[in-house]
């Protein structure tokens, strides 16, 4: 029964020959409904994040920064994307896609969202396309209310979750695991809870072999309460920016691997997208599809009912993780 976060805010206009395909947010939706892997009421726009839960997350200055559209010539460029008013909209929209995901998992097992995995985005500065972190506003929400105990992080996209892994590098309550090719971007590696480097070029196989040794017992050791699924699909070998070698189908065994142990051992999971890159881009939509199709396929089709309004909390009671 997967809801699923979606807006039009999650596209903005970008110079022609960018290498960061915005038009697949619109195009997952439309081949979702294609494919009749979901119907359209499982569709939902989760609105902005609020201004005090990106606060738990990332610096005021940084956030300031972006919102006032004061970012330096040489922050954008770390960044990747334009400054603009719709790339706040955008950020803002996202992170909320991601946190109103956790909210529904909670009470349906499993959400996704259609845009998220901003995994480079740190507590006072955006890089590699990211501007706010997404799954790290969305675990500070669960903990700070109460909602989640132990928050695991499974970051499966082609490149380290760095940013992640530096908001929560002294916060017990949410273990980071990132298994990403090595010799890749970021160039400099964070120290994630557990990172698992890949050599460049592996296959299905060895690919799966590795994830089967490595998160189960990763569950078992951690014990979380709460699962974020970061599912991108630059793994794939058709990936400009990957350096890995999967095919479609060992990325669709990679998403029934993880989501099939979610299900199994009743563990609410929030999914989202991540990277993906390939010249292609019916490969990118493809491949997330398939992960959405696997959600569906272990936790079924029924109607998507709306949740309560946010948690509130009192005026200027901004903490931080």
């Amino acid at each position: 029964m997967p809801c699923l976060a979606t807006s039009e805010r999650y596209t903005l206009d970008l110079p022609t020959g960018h290498r960061f395909p915005i038009a697949k947010y619109e195009l997952i939706r439309e081949q979702l409904l294609w494919q009749g892997i979901a119907p359209p009421e499982d569709f939902y726009d989760p609105g902005l994040c609020r201004e005090e839960d990106v606060l738990r997350v990332h610096t005021a200055e940084y956030w300031h920064k972006v919102r006032d559209l004061r970012l330096s010539p040489a922050e954008v460029r770390r960044l990747g994307l334009p400054q603009s008013p719709r790339l706040v909209q955008r950020s803002l929209c996202s992170s909320a896609g991601t946190l109103e995901a956790a909210r529904h998992a909670l009470r349906d097992g499993v959400a996704l969202n259609l845009a998220g995995g901003t995994h480079h985005a740190f507590a006072d500065r955006g890089e590699g396309f990211c501007v706010l972190n997404d799954i790290a506003i969305a675990a500070a929400y669960l903990l700070h209310h109460g909602l989640a105990r132990q928050v695991l992080v499974v970051d499966l996209d082609v490149h380290q979750g760095d940013g992640t892994a530096s908001i929560f590098r002294h916060e017990p309550r949410v273990f980071t695991f990132s298994m990403h090719a090595g010799a890749n971007y970021p160039l400099r590696k964070e120290q994630s809870d557990l990172d698992v480097e890949l050599p460049l070029g592996m296959t299905d196989d060895a690919y799966l072999t590795q994830l089967g040794n490595t998160l189960p017992a990763l569950v078992e050791q951690v014990q979380p309460d709460f699962i974020f699924y970061q599912a991108g699909v630059d793994v794939l070998a058709t990936d400009k920016l990957g350096k890995l070698a999967l095919t479609p189908a060992g990325c669709r065994q990679r998403d029934e691997l993880v989501l099939g142990l979610c299900h199994q051992r009743g563990l609410p999971v929030a999914v989202s997208m991540g990277g993906g890159y390939s010249e292609r881009i019916a490969d990118i939509v493809n491949a997330h599809c398939s992960t959405f199709a696997v959600a569906y396929g272990l936790w079924g089709h029924a109607p998507c009912r709306p949740l309560p309004a946010p948690v509130e909390t009192r005026p200027h009671a901004v903490t931080r993780v």
